[in-house]
Protein backbone atom coordinates (compact mmCIF):
# COMPACT_ATOMS: atom_id res chain seq x y z
CA UNK A 1 0.00 0.00 0.00
CA UNK A 2 1.27 3.48 -1.05
CA UNK A 3 1.25 6.07 2.19
CA UNK A 4 -0.36 9.32 1.41
CA UNK A 5 3.45 11.05 1.82
CA UNK A 6 4.77 9.15 -0.48
CA UNK A 7 1.44 9.59 -3.00
CA UNK A 8 2.02 13.36 -2.04
CA UNK A 9 6.15 13.84 -3.11
CA UNK A 10 4.75 11.55 -6.45
CA UNK A 11 1.82 13.54 -7.32
CA UNK A 12 1.87 17.27 -5.14
CA UNK A 13 -0.97 18.28 -7.44
CA UNK A 14 -3.72 14.98 -6.58
CA UNK A 15 -3.19 14.24 -10.23
CA UNK A 16 -0.85 12.31 -12.42
CA UNK A 17 0.89 14.36 -14.42
CA UNK A 18 2.24 12.58 -17.27
CA UNK A 19 4.38 13.94 -20.30
CA UNK A 20 3.66 12.49 -23.50
CA UNK A 21 6.02 13.10 -26.66
CA UNK A 22 3.54 13.29 -29.78
CA UNK A 23 4.90 12.39 -33.44
CA UNK A 24 3.24 12.29 -36.97
CA UNK A 25 3.83 8.47 -36.57
CA UNK A 26 3.68 6.26 -34.08
CA UNK A 27 6.64 4.32 -32.55
CA UNK A 28 7.49 2.55 -29.14
CA UNK A 29 8.26 6.11 -27.51
CA UNK A 30 6.03 8.61 -30.10
CA UNK A 31 2.51 8.82 -29.40
CA UNK A 32 0.01 10.25 -31.55
CA UNK A 33 -2.16 13.30 -31.15
CA UNK A 34 -5.50 14.16 -33.26
CA UNK A 35 -7.34 16.66 -31.65
CA UNK A 36 -7.93 16.23 -28.31
CA UNK A 37 -7.74 12.73 -28.91
CA UNK A 38 -3.81 10.67 -27.72
CA UNK A 39 -3.03 7.42 -28.56
CA UNK A 40 0.71 5.65 -27.82
CA UNK A 41 2.57 3.19 -25.82
CA UNK A 42 3.44 5.79 -23.70
CA UNK A 43 -0.03 7.01 -23.06
CA UNK A 44 -1.13 3.83 -21.82
CA UNK A 45 1.76 3.11 -19.75
CA UNK A 46 0.91 6.65 -18.22
CA UNK A 47 -2.57 5.13 -17.60
CA UNK A 48 -2.01 1.85 -15.85
CA UNK A 49 0.12 3.67 -13.77
CA UNK A 50 -2.45 6.12 -12.66
CA UNK A 51 -5.12 3.36 -12.67
CA UNK A 52 -2.71 1.98 -10.38
CA UNK A 53 -2.72 4.33 -7.72
CA UNK A 54 -5.72 5.45 -8.38
CA UNK A 55 -5.49 9.08 -9.24
CA UNK A 56 -6.64 10.90 -12.14
CA UNK A 57 -4.61 10.96 -15.04
CA UNK A 58 -3.57 14.78 -17.04
CA UNK A 59 -1.36 14.72 -19.90
CA UNK A 60 1.08 16.97 -20.93
CA UNK A 61 2.08 16.47 -24.68
CA UNK A 62 5.43 17.69 -25.99
CA UNK A 63 6.74 18.13 -29.71
CA UNK A 64 10.33 16.35 -28.80
CA UNK A 65 11.72 14.76 -25.31
CA UNK A 66 14.11 17.56 -24.46
CA UNK A 67 10.70 19.89 -23.79
CA UNK A 68 9.54 16.76 -21.62
CA UNK A 69 12.81 16.95 -19.67
CA UNK A 70 12.66 20.05 -19.04
CA UNK A 71 9.06 20.03 -18.00
CA UNK A 72 9.89 17.23 -15.51
CA UNK A 73 13.28 18.85 -14.10
CA UNK A 74 11.10 21.99 -13.14
CA UNK A 75 8.51 19.40 -11.72
CA UNK A 76 5.56 20.81 -14.21
CA UNK A 77 5.15 16.91 -14.85
CA UNK A 78 5.40 14.00 -12.02
CA UNK A 79 6.53 11.24 -14.49
CA UNK A 80 7.30 10.78 -18.30
CA UNK A 81 9.12 8.37 -20.57
CA UNK A 82 11.66 8.89 -22.64
CA UNK A 83 15.55 7.91 -23.68
CA UNK A 84 18.01 7.95 -21.25
CA UNK A 85 21.64 9.76 -21.49
CA UNK A 86 23.91 11.26 -18.86
CA UNK A 87 23.43 14.65 -20.15
CA UNK A 88 19.34 13.94 -19.63
CA UNK A 89 20.46 12.55 -16.21
CA UNK A 90 21.89 15.90 -14.88
CA UNK A 91 17.99 16.82 -14.96
CA UNK A 92 15.39 14.20 -13.89
CA UNK A 93 16.23 10.65 -11.70
CA UNK A 94 15.71 7.54 -14.20
CA UNK A 95 14.12 4.39 -13.04
CA UNK A 96 14.10 1.25 -15.53
CA UNK A 97 13.55 1.12 -19.48
CA UNK A 98 10.77 -0.23 -21.27
CA UNK A 99 12.15 -0.87 -24.30
CA UNK A 100 15.82 -0.23 -26.39
CA UNK A 101 16.02 1.93 -28.91
CA UNK A 102 19.01 1.95 -31.59
CA UNK A 103 19.30 5.19 -33.68
CA UNK A 104 20.62 5.43 -36.65
CA UNK A 105 19.61 8.34 -40.29
CA UNK A 106 17.25 7.84 -43.28
CA UNK A 107 18.57 9.33 -46.31
CA UNK A 108 16.25 10.78 -48.95
CA UNK A 109 15.65 9.44 -52.34
CA UNK A 110 19.03 9.93 -54.66
CA UNK A 111 21.00 10.17 -51.73
CA UNK A 112 24.61 8.46 -52.16
CA UNK A 113 24.70 8.06 -48.87
CA UNK A 114 25.04 4.14 -48.19
CA UNK A 115 26.33 3.97 -44.56
CA UNK A 116 26.61 5.84 -41.29
CA UNK A 117 30.30 6.13 -41.62
CA UNK A 118 29.44 8.08 -45.18
CA UNK A 119 27.17 10.06 -43.13
CA UNK A 120 30.41 11.52 -41.08
CA UNK A 121 32.23 13.40 -43.35
CA UNK A 122 32.55 17.49 -44.49
CA UNK A 123 29.30 19.38 -45.92
CA UNK A 124 26.90 17.04 -44.79
CA UNK A 125 23.77 17.82 -42.94
CA UNK A 126 22.10 16.23 -40.25
CA UNK A 127 18.72 17.04 -39.24
CA UNK A 128 18.01 16.07 -35.81
CA UNK A 129 15.07 16.93 -33.29
CA UNK A 130 16.31 19.52 -30.53
CA UNK A 131 18.07 18.43 -27.27
CA UNK A 132 17.56 14.82 -27.84
CA UNK A 133 19.69 11.59 -27.05
CA UNK A 134 20.18 11.19 -30.49
CA UNK A 135 20.92 14.76 -31.62
CA UNK A 136 24.06 14.84 -28.72
CA UNK A 137 24.80 11.15 -30.03
CA UNK A 138 24.97 12.89 -33.66
CA UNK A 139 27.24 15.71 -32.41
CA UNK A 140 29.55 13.06 -31.00
CA UNK A 141 29.83 10.09 -33.79
CA UNK A 142 29.70 12.55 -36.40
CA UNK A 143 31.70 15.40 -35.50
CA UNK A 144 32.98 15.82 -39.10
CA UNK A 145 29.23 16.77 -40.25
CA UNK A 146 27.02 19.55 -39.81
CA UNK A 147 24.45 18.90 -37.27
CA UNK A 148 21.28 21.15 -37.42
CA UNK A 149 18.38 21.07 -35.23
CA UNK A 150 14.70 21.07 -35.06
CA UNK A 151 11.94 20.87 -32.81
CA UNK A 152 9.85 18.38 -33.80
CA UNK A 153 10.06 15.51 -36.00
CA UNK A 154 7.09 16.99 -38.39
CA UNK A 155 9.82 19.91 -39.28
CA UNK A 156 11.98 16.99 -39.83
CA UNK A 157 9.46 15.32 -42.27
CA UNK A 158 9.15 18.22 -44.07
CA UNK A 159 12.73 18.82 -44.79
CA UNK A 160 12.99 15.10 -46.04
CA UNK A 161 10.53 16.04 -48.52
CA UNK A 162 11.77 19.01 -49.47
CA UNK A 163 15.91 17.70 -49.44
CA UNK A 164 16.73 20.05 -46.75
CA UNK A 165 19.11 17.86 -45.32
CA UNK A 166 21.27 14.91 -46.13
CA UNK A 167 20.84 12.88 -43.35
CA UNK A 168 18.07 12.71 -40.68
CA UNK A 169 18.36 11.41 -37.09
CA UNK A 170 15.97 8.97 -35.10
CA UNK A 171 15.19 5.90 -33.88
CA UNK A 172 14.80 3.08 -35.91
CA UNK A 173 11.58 2.05 -34.69
CA UNK A 174 10.54 6.11 -35.31
CA UNK A 175 10.85 5.48 -39.04
CA UNK A 176 8.93 2.79 -39.54
CA UNK A 177 6.30 4.68 -39.45
CA UNK A 178 7.56 8.11 -41.36
CA UNK A 179 9.10 6.06 -44.24
CA UNK A 180 5.61 5.75 -45.88
CA UNK A 181 5.26 9.38 -46.30
CA UNK A 182 9.29 9.76 -47.47
CA UNK A 183 9.13 8.06 -51.34
CA UNK A 184 12.15 6.89 -52.09
CA UNK A 185 14.18 7.51 -48.68
CA UNK A 186 16.19 5.01 -47.01
CA UNK A 187 16.98 4.00 -43.72
CA UNK A 188 20.94 3.50 -43.63
CA UNK A 189 21.89 -0.11 -41.52
CA UNK A 190 23.19 -0.39 -37.98
CA UNK A 191 22.87 1.91 -35.55
CA UNK A 192 25.04 4.96 -34.27
CA UNK A 193 23.24 5.29 -30.41
CA UNK A 194 21.50 2.21 -28.16
CA UNK A 195 19.90 3.29 -25.38
CA UNK A 196 16.61 2.66 -23.13
CA UNK A 197 13.13 4.62 -23.30
CA UNK A 198 12.84 5.06 -19.38
CA UNK A 199 10.51 6.47 -16.59
CA UNK A 200 12.12 9.52 -15.47
CA UNK A 201 10.54 11.85 -12.50
CA UNK A 202 11.82 14.86 -11.06
CA UNK A 203 15.47 14.83 -8.98
CA UNK A 204 15.29 14.88 -5.23
CA UNK A 205 11.99 12.77 -5.27
CA UNK A 206 13.00 9.27 -3.80
CA UNK A 207 10.00 7.86 -3.31
CA UNK A 208 8.30 9.82 -6.23
CA UNK A 209 11.51 7.37 -8.53
CA UNK A 210 10.83 4.12 -6.26
CA UNK A 211 7.13 4.31 -7.03
CA UNK A 212 7.75 4.90 -10.50
CA UNK A 213 10.54 2.14 -10.90
CA UNK A 214 8.46 -0.47 -9.22
CA UNK A 215 5.42 -0.02 -11.45
CA UNK A 216 7.04 -0.27 -14.53
CA UNK A 217 9.46 -3.62 -12.92
CA UNK A 218 5.29 -4.86 -12.88
CA UNK A 219 4.38 -3.74 -15.78
CA UNK A 220 7.08 -5.50 -17.71
CA UNK A 221 6.93 -9.20 -15.25
CA UNK A 222 2.97 -8.83 -15.32
CA UNK A 223 2.69 -8.69 -19.25
CA UNK A 224 1.31 -5.29 -19.26
CA UNK A 225 4.07 -3.54 -21.46
CA UNK A 226 3.65 -6.81 -23.94
CA UNK A 227 -0.39 -6.35 -24.03
CA UNK A 228 0.42 -2.35 -24.50
CA UNK A 229 3.44 -2.86 -27.37
CA UNK A 230 0.78 -5.40 -29.22
CA UNK A 231 -2.14 -3.05 -29.09
CA UNK A 232 -0.35 -0.44 -30.26
CA UNK A 233 0.25 -2.59 -33.88
CA UNK A 234 3.98 -3.09 -32.12
CA UNK A 235 4.19 -6.99 -31.95
CA UNK A 236 7.86 -7.25 -32.85
CA UNK A 237 8.93 -5.52 -30.65
CA UNK A 238 11.10 -6.43 -27.72
CA UNK A 239 9.80 -5.33 -23.78
CA UNK A 240 13.26 -4.92 -21.95
CA UNK A 241 14.16 -7.61 -19.43
CA UNK A 242 13.35 -7.10 -15.82
CA UNK A 243 16.45 -5.81 -13.72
Amino acid sequence: MVSPADLKQLAPTGKLRGGIVFAPAASVFFAIQKGSAVRGVTVDLATAFADELKLPLELKMFPNSGEATEAVAIGACDVAFMPQDAERAKKVDFGPAYYFIESTYLVPAGSNIQSIDEVNRPGVKIVAIANTTTMRSARRTAPNAIVEEVPSVDEMTERALSGRGDAFALSHDSFAGLLPKLPGARVLPGNFQQTGICIAVPKGRPAALALASAFLERAKKSGVVRRVFDRAGFPDAQVAAPV
